[in-house]
């Protein structure tokens, strides 16, 4: 994959996620796809995206680098940026992250692996999950 098609997925990817788009995210991965996340653990992509989204009320990402592996290396992206994240219940948690993609031979992500600290945010994220359970029929 060209670096100005490295540069195309990263664009996407962070575009989706910041519309909270399900069906734009997921045309990027593999069928197959995988995201390693620490707040949700691992899941398929299909299952993780709106689990995510339902999550969210708002976000705005701000991307700061993308590194990309050297062509004769598994094909692999790494892109750092800040996550300004609003979860679902209007309280602000936002972080900065580092996605590393390992990508099949097509360009489609088949490993997402996500990358940040989670004690700023994880009181509030587990608020919010006590809040939805309790709430649950």
């Amino acid at each position: 994959m060209p670096p100005s098609s490295h540069t195309s997925l990263v664009d996407a990817y962070l575009a989706a996620l910041s519309s909270a788009d399900v069906n734009a995210v997921l045309d990027l991965f593999a069928t197959d796809g995988v995201v390693s996340s620490p707040l949700y653990g691992e899941r398929p992509a299909r299952e993780f995206y709106p689990v995510l989204f339902a999550d969210t009320a708002g976000s705005a990402l701000t991307l700061r680098r993308t590194l990309v592996s050297p062509a004769e290396a598994e094909p692999t992206i790494a892109f750092w940026f800040d996550f300004h994240w609003t979860l679902a219940d209007g309280t602000p948690a936002p972080f900065s992250v580092v996605d590393l993609a390992e990508l099949d031979v097509d360009g489609r992500i088949q490993h997402l692996h996500i990358v940040y600290d989670t004690y700023p945010i994880r009181p509030a994220w587990e608020r919010q999950q006590r809040a939805a359970e309790d709430t649950a029929p």
